[in-house]
């Protein structure tokens, strides 16, 4: 069993970065496979292959292989060829595998320019995946690509003659998948039929859409396989936080560590049916960073490289850290690579150590079992939470039915507190407030149900600031997420920190059904303004779940003078790029972005009120090309109250920013070539240098008129720190033994 550990080292290595996709389709009628050259690979071996698995795939701890990696050296400058089509420059590049079920290719370079885009299509033109583009580069500069249907591929990049530079690509690997792939039946042996497309399983696994996984619906969306190079080495699963922000956080084992950068996820891989034998390959994610790992528990945490798009649906697992042994539980995997299966133990686990590592301990499966493959996959208890992750065991088929034997599970609990570091366990990373959780349920959606469950949300506050004092009448939302029709309740409510007020609601809910109650008007006051809610005494009764029965909302009020101004933005081809910020003396007031892509000329309107004074808009562009012009002509402009632009722009690389002020709190600039100040912004000094003339008074004012700096300077030079200084616009002014008075301005931006 040891031996097989070393094996399963050496094995996880491979693909990696982001393989989110961004739409579009190759150019594959410019030209036939059969013109093309073509880089043919060594026909493999498979009776050697099959004799090698014969031995690999009886052990859980060693990834189950489906494809044959090999090691190329190709670059776009030494293969394949370049063309010129339209204003773009093509490179083409065709590949046979000969008698592969499908090809895949790890970029160990992948570095594109905005406007490149690669894709990898197949001979038939049946199957193609990308478009890939610069959205895709990552900081560890490589890309893995999942399958293409097929024995024969073309991969095809596409750049703009005009790019800023031209892509740098390198292949440093093909596999050549020769165990089981979906493709079209004549093209496939009768035997290869009922396997999915990375591996296939046991007769006695049983689908996660049987009916022994009608109760995991929830939860099964947040299983992925693992797929490296060759191997569908392990199982893992998506793990809620404290924050509930969607962090990507992935849960697997320690023993299946190679490097996660190298690594794609395959999320819902899956039948459709209990008894199918196909399912989805699309929904990928490819490379990720480890953030903590410990042998003693067999754990390692993973957060990818993106967070799965909505059109993934998945779901981030809750958690129990107590120890507390389960009294059942249940594994959701993917045995041997195959389709999602899951299985149960009826009995509840015990604690042991197994091989140095603290487990929880299951003799025999009632239903289903675990495969290699399956190591890393999640054990739930009978609350929906993991408690564990595979590490191993002798637990399998014996033809239609389990053996019999036994796996062991690395405790969630022991791991959440091992080790003296981030870096060797899970709290740091799942409990990020530092509220010594101990129990969490999964997100979006909870995964257990309680009979009197009432939550509370705030609605109805104001969206954005509120202008001028007065009343508003917030509201909440009261929602069942009991399996009891709620019918009565008491509702409890407090404004900007007073004392709590209760009132009794009734009405008829059932489960997951909500209705808006409203409130008490409230007394806005300036600035900062609270509204706490909670619920609580469901039909009488003692609320069975307390994490969601309070909540606060906020927002800010100026009850002063206001002014009402408008940004306006002109969305160029990546919106997804421009975020913003409008800033008062180092305080955010408001913000947006990221945007849609492909919006080009899109307008975003955003109303803003303003107390009197002066303040600094910030634009970002994620990629460092601004919003203007070679990706469409995108713009920023500030508007005042008549309609008339007080500030614009557009034309920048990562960020532009620009002061404006309500009214005679502008500051008025005299004579500003006669003096430069550097750098600008400024984080940590500024230099003055002007036309010596003598001495001369320098005074430094704020954007509120109040001075931060006066000396008597000369030399034509002079330099002061603002390290310690609040960011915003600062004012300059210089008056000489003669009168002469020049203004200039400089921007503090600590960043």
């Amino acid at each position: 069993m040891r031996a097989a550990l070393v094996v399963a080292a050496l094995a996880v290595l491979a693909p990696a970065s982001a393989q989110i996709s961004r739409g579009g389709t190759p150019n594959w009628d410019a030209v036939a496979f059969e013109a093309m050259p073509v880089l043919r690979m060594p026909t493999i071996d498979r009776e050697a292959l099959a004799a090698e698995d014969a031995v690999t795939d009886q052990y859980k701890e060693v990834p189950w292989r489906f494809g044959v990696e090999h090691n190329v050296d190709i670059d776009p400058a030494t293969h394949g060829t370049w063309t010129q089509e339209g204003g773009e420059r093509v490179w083409r590049l065709a590949v046979e595998c000969p008698e592969a079920l499908g090809i895949s290719f790890l970029f160990d370079a992948y570095e594109v320019p905005k406007g490149g885009r690669l894709f990898v299509w197949n001979a038939d033109h049946t199957d193609f995946i990308g478009s890939f583009d610069h959205r895709n580069n990552k900081e560890w500069g490589s890309l893995a690509l999942g399958q293409t249907l097929g024995d024969q591929v073309v991969i095809e990049y596409r750049e703009r003659l005009d790019a800023p530079f031209s892509a740098n690509l390198h292949i440093g690997q093909i596999v050549h998948s020769y165990r089981s792939i979906q493709r079209r039946a004549a093209a496939v042996a009768d035997e290869l039929l009922d396997r999915g497309p990375y591996g296939n399983s046991g007769n006695c696994n049983i689908g996660i859409n049987c009916p022994e996984g009608d109760l995991w619906q929830v939860e099964k969306r947040s299983v992925a396989l693992i797929i490296s190079g060759g191997f569908a080495s392990c199982t893992g699963a998506l793990v809620n936080n404290t924050a509930q922000d969607g962090t990507p956080y992935f849960l697997t084992a320690n023993h299946c560590l190679g490097n996660p950068n190298n690594w794609t996820y395959l999320f819902n891989h899956e039948s459709a049916s209990c008894t199918g034998s196909t399912g989805p390959t699309s929904d990928i994610i490819s490379g990720g960073v480890l953030r903590a790992s410990n042998a003693g528990s067999d754990v390692a945490l993973v957060e990818l490289s993106e967070v799965p798009p909505a059109s993934y649906n998945v779901q981030y697992a809750g958690w129990d850290n107590t120890g507390t042994p389960p009294v059942n539980v249940t594994g959701i995997h993917h045995p041997s690579g195959d389709l999602k299966m899951i299985c149960h133990d009826e009995d509840g686990p015990t604690t042991q150590n197994q091989g140095g590592a603290a487990v929880w301990y299951i003799n025999q499966w009632e239903d289903g079992v675990t495969e290699p493959g399956s190591s890393g996959s999640p054990l739930f208890d009978q609350n929906h939470r993991i408690v564990g992750q595979l590490y191993g065991g002798f637990a399998a088929c014996s033809g239609s039915v389990n053996n019999g034997q036994a796996d062991w599970y690395g405790r969630f609990d022991v791991s959440w507190d091992a080790g003296s570091s981030a870096s060797t366990r899970l709290w740091d990373w799942l409990d990020p407030s530092g509220g010594n959780v101990t129990v969490l349920d999964g997100w979006p959606e909870g995964s257990t149900s309680y009979a009197y469950d009432a939550s509370a949300a705030v609605t109805g506050l104001p969206d954005g600031v509120l202008c001028g004092a007065g009343t508003i009448t917030p509201s909440m939302t009261l929602t069942n997420m009991g399996t009891e029709n709620l019918t009565s309740a008491v509702i409890w409510y407090s404004y900007n920190g007073l004392s709590g007020t209760s009132f009794n609601w009734t009405g008829n809910l059932a489960q997951y059904e909500s209705e808006t109650v409203d409130l008490p008007a409230m007394n806005v006051t300036d600035g900062t303004n609270t509204v706490d809610v909670w619920v609580q005494n469901p039909n009488g009764n003692t609320d069975e779940n307390a994490n969601n029965n309070e909540v606060q909302g906020t927002f800010s009020a100026f009850a002063g003078e206001t002014f009402d101004f408008q940004l306006s933005l002109i969305l160029d081809d990546y919106g997804s790029e421009t975020t913003w910020e409008v800033v008062r003396l180092g305080q955010v007031i408001y913000s947006g972005g990221p945007y849609s892509d492909n919006a080009d000329g899109q307008e975003v309107l955003v109303d803003m009120c303003l107390e009197d004074g002066c303040y600094i808009l910030k634009v970002y562009d994620a990629y460092g090309d601004g919003m203007c012009c070679d990706y469409g002509n995108g713009s920023w402009a500030v508007l005042d109250g008549e309609g008339d632009i007080v500030a614009t722009g557009g034309e920048f690389t990562t960020v532009e920013q620009e002061q404006f002020c309500t009214s005679a709190a502008g500051l008025e600039e005299t004579a500003a070539s006669a003096l430069t100040l550097m750098p600008n912004p400024a984080a940590d000094f500024v230099r003055l240098t002007w036309a010596n003339e003598g001495w001369a008074n320098l005074v430094v004012r704020d954007v509120q008129g109040r001075e931060v700096l006066r000396n008597r300077v000369a030399g034509g030079t002079a330099t002061w720190s603002v390290a310690d200084w609040p960011e915003g616009w600062y004012v300059v002014e210089l008056v000489n033994a003669e009168g002469v008075r020049l203004v200039s301005r400089f921007v503090v931006d600590p960043r």
